[in-house]
């Protein structure tokens, strides 16, 4: 009936995305909307500043008012509709519009980039066996390290940002100090062939950053004691190159292989807990739900765009991240997600079970890259069908597919605020998509040759890229 007021009103709870829900139920409108619905919210947490939150019912997110996604299913029995918060990022990262500078300096392939966690600084890594640090506020080249023999494959920064670690064909690692380029220790030798793959272990598991694994087409994990400078444990059983080696948040190390295995290790002892199959080819590439997190460690890049500057000093760093991790991943609950030659992807939850939650289809060729996404609601999934899709990070459920590549797509990086993804192809673009609208935000033109390794800086304010045309640029707003 035309000009009616809606009197109806349903008994509801609220509950987080981590799962505590309030104890009391509360009386809403059936046409109560999300800014009633985030006061409310910021009433019951106690939040001096009031934070933004999106609001779902089964999965269906409320965007004008709760009666709009009401289905007749939703109210259980209980006759008690939950309704799900989910705080998110209170800044707004701005799509990077055009390039502010090419730094040439590598005379190969520039095939890693990589921002510390704490935003500071900027390494590369390349065909011509060197590691770079560039400076990003200047823009200009800040120390060429040199001692690999062989082409730079991979490079990743300790938590604290105070180290980066970089290996190459010869199986080498390296270790360098970002504010002088010297190499630190004496380099870790062991992997009978070129390492694949290289993973710190997480902040707030241990606040020195000392331990370091290191993946290799040989088929061994190696755990290396950075500060001795030798190897604590090697860890066999895959049967072909390892792809991918991840160190979780709950401790646990995953490792992706040629063998289409994905494994589960216990660092400590050395043992082996599970073997996720599902896959019927190579497994390129693994991600963590807690991916961002555990890079960004004590730092909280969102602070420093609410003013609030953080001063982190070495006493309460692990007790900063292990608050942030704990803020993103309850206990048992760190997801995974496989992406292989096969076209498809899975999702796990690695920690308690074989068998996986989600098989993700439709790709049309292998899948490339993938990452979730900073607040863990989406992962995206790069292929070189010259797509993106984007999934559901709870589900694995397909939300939609980006198109406007004309070649492979190789690599994806998310904005700090889940906005917002940049990506790199062999097309010689990089594109930058928005996740509300679904599409295409800007193209990036500017590289002479496929791009090979893009980099959204963990404060948001910058992405980086190379590739094969030997040149680095930097882009921003």
């Amino acid at each position: 009936m035309d000009g009616e007021v809606d009197t109806r009103r349903i008994l509801t709870r609220l509950k987080s995305d981590t799962g505590q829900a309030f104890e009391r139920l509360f009386d809403l409108p059936y046409d109560v909307t999300p800014d009633k619905l985030t006061l409310l919210t910021n009433h019951l947490l106690e939040n001096e500043d009031p934070a933004p939150y999106l609001f779902f019912v089964n999965e269906k997110e409320i965007t004008s008012s709760l009666d709009k996604v009401l289905v007749k299913d939703d109210i259980g029995t209980e006759n008690v509709l939950e309704i799900i918060y989910q705080q998110q990022a209170v800044f707004k990262v701005r799509a990077v519009t055009r390039c502010t500078s090419s730094m040439p300096g590598h005379a190969e392939a520039v095939i890693s980039v990589s921002f510390s966690p704490d935003g500071l600084y900027l390494a590369s890594g390349s065909g011509d066996t060197t590691v770079r640090f560039w400076d990003v506020n200047t823009q200009t080249p800040h120390f060429t390290c040199e001692g690999h023999k062989n082409w730079v494959l991979c490079i990743a920064w300790a938590p604290n940002s105070r180290k980066l670690a970089s290996a190459c064909k010869n199986g080498t690692i390296m270790l360098w100090d970002p504010n002088t380029g010297k190499q630190i220790g004496k380099p870790l030798m062991g992997h009978k062939q070129w390492v694949t793959s290289l993973s710190w272990e997480p902040l707030h598991i241990d606040g020195s950053c000392r331990r370091l694994a290191s993946a290799s087409k040989d088929g061994d994990v190696r755990i290396w004691d950075t500060v001795m400078g030798n190897v604590q444990r090697i860890l066999t059983s895959h049967t072909m190159s390892i792809t991918c080696v991840k160190w979780g948040g709950s401790g646990l190390i995953y490792t992706s292989s040629q063998d289409r295995t994905i494994k589960v290790w216990r660092p400590d002892d050395g043992v082996m807990c599970r073997t996720l199959e599902g896959h019927a080819h190579w497994v390129n590439s693994i991600a963590l739900n807690t991916d961002y997190v555990i890079r960004t460690g004590a730092v909280d890049p969102t602070a420093v765009h609410r003013g609030k500057g953080q001063t982190v000093n070495d006493s309460n760093v692990q007790e900063l991240a292990r608050k942030r991790y704990s803020a993103v991943c309850s206990p048992g609950e760190e997801r995974l997600v496989s992406a292989s030659d096969d076209f498809t992807l899975y999702m796990w939850l690695p920690e308690k079970e074989k068998k996986p939650m989600a098989r993700l289809t439709g790709h049309q060729q292998l899948v490339n890259d993938v990452k979730f996404s900073p607040d863990t609601r989406l992962v995206a999934s790069a292929s070189f069908d010259k797509s993106i899709r984007l999934w559901d990070g709870k589900t694995g459920k397909f939300i939609t597919t980006l198109r406007g590549h004309v070649q492979a797509v190789y690599m994806v990086a998310w904005s700090a605020d889940s906005r917002l993804l940049v990506s790199g192809s062999a097309d010689s673009t990089l594109k930058v998509w928005s996740v509300k609208n679904k599409k295409l935000e800007l193209d990036l033109p500017g590289h002479a040759d496929e791009v090979y390794a893009v980099d959204w800086s963990p404060d948001g304010l910058r992405v980086a890229s190379g590739g094969k045309d030997k040149v680095l640029k930097m882009w921003q707003h």
